[in-house]
């Protein structure tokens, strides 16, 4: 059977009328005023051929006479995919002819350019979608629109939205023309504009359509809608609201929280696991200094589409701090301090009396504590040698460190992950390891501040260049080594694919190039590193090789990352020595304060990123016993594969391994929505607990014509072709291209020995990628929104580090010649 009437269709048969039809069935059985009419099943899209004969027969049932036609996919108002717009509908069609060119007008628009475009942004096999068509009759409408039941814009659930315009309403779907705009708050009385085509009996009478339908789906919806001559109310449609980041857990007061991921360079989801053990670090810290904390509270942060939140409702809350918050929020870039400035004004966040400070615990935790960081911390500003031996012999031992043996049975390996793994991650071996971390952040600030009016902004900037003693930088060089041991192998590593060098490596049947000893170095490693979930490149070294094949590219020795790294150090060098005369001549004795903090910090202030280093060890062995774990259950038949179990959080895995509970189905569930986050291209910095994207609240300051604003991360002033990456895994960047990205981490660094220029869309000064940017003298503007929709590949873009702008110089539009040819690197006389 080709032809099944509206009110014949349930949930389940997505597969046979597309997702369309299957809402509109649902609201025919929820018994919603819906224009009676009949789908076409995908059967006669797969059959090619159109019956003409039934399509006839069901037209004349309905009736005959004008009929909306409208295209149905299996692939279409799905829950992360609209496809709004992206294939036909056809309006005002009479009699079989008509009605059977409109049936292939819709079969042709699964192939239109726009959505195949869509379906390949999505990831979707165009060999799994199918077409239905939905026929159904014509509403005169006398005005018609949209509701959405959750303010699209910026989130907020507390608020729906109407767009509206006299007539049939496809002004306002296709946004071809002029509407009226309502915004109904959820529960306070409707109220429409005087001029307005909406009446307020007519927008409550929306408002409660809506609560209707987003009880039934289960989330916030986008309705089509249209009240015809006599005032009745037609629903047309409805369909998830597919751009809404997820909404935060119900409180009883409007809370605000701050995404932590993009200040370290991590915009796609944590695992549930990886959530969950991240949480617990806070809990087993409070359990070794004998604090009361409540296990579910940790510290404040909350887990929002698996990115960790932090809470700081009370900051904003607090009288003693609140009116210097937006200050410290400085570090973070100007998109944040913005959100907090406008919500620190907001009555929700007004002022209320503080908590007393829980003083005995401070000072407990204090006499516990202190001797070592205080000892440490001057150990490493007075002997910075013997403080980054010590930091190495820490890590030499963690690296030893027995975890449990082949003879350990599941629950202990279980127990090791969530329990005795934190012993070196909050150890003491893992304070000596930080001291000089937290030393040389401290010798990155003193010197801007004891030669302020002396220095400028950039110059501070280039004394933090080439800093020696950098475990990322040093990582990346030892790529550069590895890149030249593969050389000697011509075509083999510049040409074959990742995927399958990193096969071949498995199997044994690649020549060696050293990569055994840079894995025992850095195999702990990985892009968004911090999450236990995610393999390190020991498992899967297709990254290295990737980063291999880039480095390969470059045939210019004096671009070589090695050359680029020594001179920064040299400008550094000479910059040290320019400011501290400076210095001395115009304040002699904090010039010379100054004088010793610079040189002391180009000793330190390299050790910075080893903290983290460091803790990736003992978590990286964590991550070995998790998958441990995974492959105990799934012989079990409790998961499906072994790393399944990244896609339960600790109580999850518990209840598998302890009472035999099957968790395939959640596992499965889980994937399938940490997928689907993956894929979101963007992530608030700031959002209230009803769901606000308090950004889209701020009024930017417009930027200078013709170029985009963020923050100067890393100085310097360069031209050349960008090159616009989503994931460093299996990236491909030529010499002197500019990099333009979501967000960088220490797994993205490699490429930066390529790149001309770094442009990211989040992100925080003291974060690593800008951190290394600095290092490697390559010009950096962060926090950039939308740089990676607003900028394309080809692209011939300006950077400018000190300014903080991207300027776009010309669109390339046949994407000709080399990327990066036309690059003209103007940050250093010295650059060659």
């Amino acid at each position: 059977m080709t032809i099944v009437a509206l009110n014949g269709i349930s949930a389940g048969m997505t597969d046979r009328v597309g997702g369309k039809a299957t809402g509109l069935g649902a609201m025919v059985a929820l018994g919603e005023r819906v224009p009676p009419g009949f789908c076409l099943t995908t059967e006669a899209h797969t059959s090619g051929e159109i019956p003409r004969a039934e399509l006839a027969a069901a037209y004349d049932e309905l009736g005959g006479g004008r009929v909306a036609v409208r295209s149905s996919a299996t692939a279409e108002d799905l829950p992360d995919a609209s496809f709004a717009g992206q294939q036909d509908t056809v309006l005002d069609v009479e009699g079989t002819d008509d009605l059977v060119a409109a049936v292939r007008r819709c079969w042709d628009s699964l192939d239109s350019e726009r959505a195949v475009g869509y379906r390949e942004a999505l990831g979707i096999d165009r060999a799994s979608v199918r077409m239905a068509v939905v026929v159904q009759r014509m509403v005169d409408a006398s005005v018609a629109g949209v509701l959405f039941t959750a303010d699209p814009m910026t989130g907020c659930r507390t608020s729906m939205v109407v767009d509206a315009a006299p007539g049939p309403g496809t002004t306002v779907v296709d946004g071809s023309g002029p509407a009226d705009h309502y915004v109904l708050p959820r529960d306070a009385p409707v109220d429409g504009p005087p001029d307005g085509c909406l009446t307020p009996a007519q927008l409550e009478e929306l408002r409660a359509a809506g609560r209707r339908l987003q009880t039934h789906f289960g989330t916030p919806q986008d309705v089509e809608w249209a009240f015809d001559g006599d005032g009745v109310l037609w629903l047309l449609q409805s369909r998830a609201i597919t751009t809404l980041f997820p909404e935060p857990p119900r409180t009883p007061d409007t809370r605000m929280y701050l995404e932590l991921g993009h200040i370290q360079g991590m915009l796609r989801p944590f695992t549930p696991m990886g959530l969950s053990l991240m949480g617990r670090v806070w809990v087993r810290w409070c359990e070794r200094m004998s604090i009361p904390v409540d296990p579910g509270a940790a510290f404040g942060t909350v887990g929002i589409g698996g990115r960790l939140f932090v809470d700081i409702t009370g900051l904003l809350r607090d009288p003693r701090v609140r009116d210097r918050l937006p200050q410290a929020m400085d570090v973070y870039g100007p998109r944040v301090r913005a959100a907090v400035e406008l919500m620190r004004d907001d009555p929700r966040f007004a002022p209320v009396p503080p908590k007393p400070l829980p003083v005995r615990t401070a000072l407990a935790v204090a006499a516990r504590t202190a001797p070592m960081f205080v000892g440490g911390l001057i150990r490493s500003l007075a002997r910075p040698g013997a403080s980054r031996a010590d930091a190495w012999a820490a890590v030499r031992r963690m690296r030893t460190r027995p975890g449990p043996g082949p003879t350990a049975t599941t629950a202990e390996r279980l127990r090791f992950v969530t329990e005795e793994g934190y012993d070196d991650i909050l150890g003491a071996d893992m304070i000596r390891a930080a001291m000089p971390t937290m030393a040389g952040l401290l010798l990155t600030v003193l010197p801007s501040a004891l030669l302020d009016g002396v220095a400028s902004e950039d110059e501070l900037d280039h004394v933090l260049g080439g800093m020696p003693h950098n475990v990322t930088t040093e990582m990346d060089l030892a790529l550069w080594r590895l890149a030249q041991n593969a050389r000697r192998h011509g075509a083999l590593f510049a040409g074959t694919d990742p995927a399958e060098l990193a096969a071949r490596d498995r199997e044994g049947t690649l020549p060696d190039i050293g990569l055994v000893e840079f894995l025992d170095a850095y195999g702990h490693r990985a892009a968004a590193e911090v999450d236990i979930g995610v393999p390190r490149w020991s498992e899967d070294p297709a990254p290295v090789f990737a980063t291999i094949a880039n480095y390969l590219r470059i045939d210019d020795p004096d671009q070589s990352p090695a050359r680029r790294f020594e001179r920064a150090a040299v400008r550094a060098r000479r910059t040290v020595t320019e400011l501290s005369l400076r210095g001395r001549a115009r304040r002699p004795v904090r010039g010379r304060i100054a004088a010793v903090a610079m040189r002391r910090s180009r000793e330190l202030s390299g050790m910075r990123e080893f903290a983290k280093f460091a803790w990736l060890v003992p978590y990286a062995r964590m991550r070995e016993q998790l998958l441990l774990v995974g492959a105990d259950l799934a012989a079990r038949g409790l998961l499906d594969r072994a790393d399944d179990i990244v896609f339960l959080d600790v109580d999850e895995a518990r209840s598998a391994v302890h009472e035999g509970v099957d968790q395939r189905a959640l596992a499965a569930g889980r994937r399938a929505v940490h997928a689907r986050e993956t894929r979101r291209s963007g992530v608030p910095v700031a959002l209230l607990s009803d769901g606000t994207d308090v950004e889209a609240l701020v009024q930017s300051e417009p930027a200078p014509e013709g170029a985009l604003s963020g923050l100067g991360a890393a100085p310097g002033r360069v031209t050349g072709r960008a090159r616009v990456v989503h994931d460093p895994a299996g990236a491909r960047i030529e010499p002197g291209e500019i990099l333009v990205v979501p967000t960088t981490d220490p797994g993205w660094t490699p490429l930066f020995m390529t790149a001309g220029g770094l442009v990211t869309e989040t992100g925080s000064i003291v974060a690593h990628g800008p951190t290394v940017a600095r290092e490697y003298g390559i010009p950096a503007v962060i926090c950039v929104r939308h740089a990676t929709r607003e900028i394309a590949t080809g692209d011939l873009v300006t950077v400018d580090g000190s300014a903080g702008t991207v300027v776009s110089e010309e669109r390339d539009g046949d994407g000709g010649g080399r990327p990066g040819e036309d690059g003209d690197r103007r940050d250093d006389p010295d650059a060659g």
